[in-house]
């Protein structure tokens, strides 16, 4: 899941679509809609975390080919 998540990529194609969209088709297609305030929470929650468990996965790699590249300059 990405940060982002919760939020529409703008283009310049969009906007002009949503100008010239009189009956509001458009806009109402692009944003991510919860049921209830607890299910929007639990995305962003989710959302959050997996956000957190790739930065950390990241990390992890990145400091294994350093502890590697360490071990073969050593």
């Amino acid at each position: 899941m990405d940060s982002n998540y919760f939020f529409v990529n703008p283009s310049f194609l969009l906007g002009a679509a949503r100008a010239l969209d009189l009956g509001g088709t458009i806009a109402a297609d692009s944003y991510l809609v919860s049921n209830t305030p607890e299910e929007a929470d639990t995305r962003a929650l989710a959302s959050d975390w997996a956000s957190v468990a790739s930065d950390l996965a990241a990390a992890m790699i990145h400091e294994s080919k350093a502890q590697k590249e360490a071990a073969v300059t050593a």
